[in-house]
């Protein structure tokens, strides 16, 4: 079983399964994240949805590319959890299984391709308190503590 985070699904409700693979991305003390900044600004793990006919790794470094502009090497899954969620972009409620992974921000290329997304550097202590969301935080505290080797 995938230990959930976040709010239990709502009664009634039909959820769309996602599957997305999402990085933490630790340089020195630092951690790369991502700003989303609409509907409301949102501190994130860079990742995102796995599409048809792609494995989770080929999406992993297309979606940090397109949220960071930065490229990855030695990706490396430590982890996953479950989570549902209202996805006002998709106008969609999913149950997002979220694969985690830890891997070596390499070369930036250039600002995110992906639109309203910003790249932000932070400690890692802090993105452990900040990340929006129950998951993120739970990975980032577990490399803060030394439990996940980069």
């Amino acid at each position: 079983m995938i230990r959930r985070f976040g709010t239990p699904p709502e009664k009634g409700q039909t959820y769309v399964r996602r599957v997305g693979a999402y990085a933490l991305l630790p340089k020195g003390r630092h951690l790369l994240l991502t700003c989303q900044s609409d509907p409301d600004p949102d501190l994130q793990l860079p990742g995102g949805g796995v599409d048809p006919g792609e494995s989770p790794v080929r999406a992993l470094h297309r979606e940090v590319y397109e949220e960071t502009g930065w490229h990855i090497a030695e990706p490396r899954r430590i982890g996953a959890f479950r989570r549902f969620v209202y996805m006002p972009e998709y106008d969609l409620w999913a149950e997002k299984i979220c694969l985690i992974y830890v891997a070596r921000p390499t070369l930036r290329i250039g600002p995110p391709t992906e639109p309203l997304h910003q790249e932000i550097w932070a400690s890692a202590s802090m993105a452990a308190k900040v990340l929006g969301n129950a998951g993120d935080r739970h990975f980032a505290s577990m490399l803060v503590t030394s439990i996940i080797r980069p």
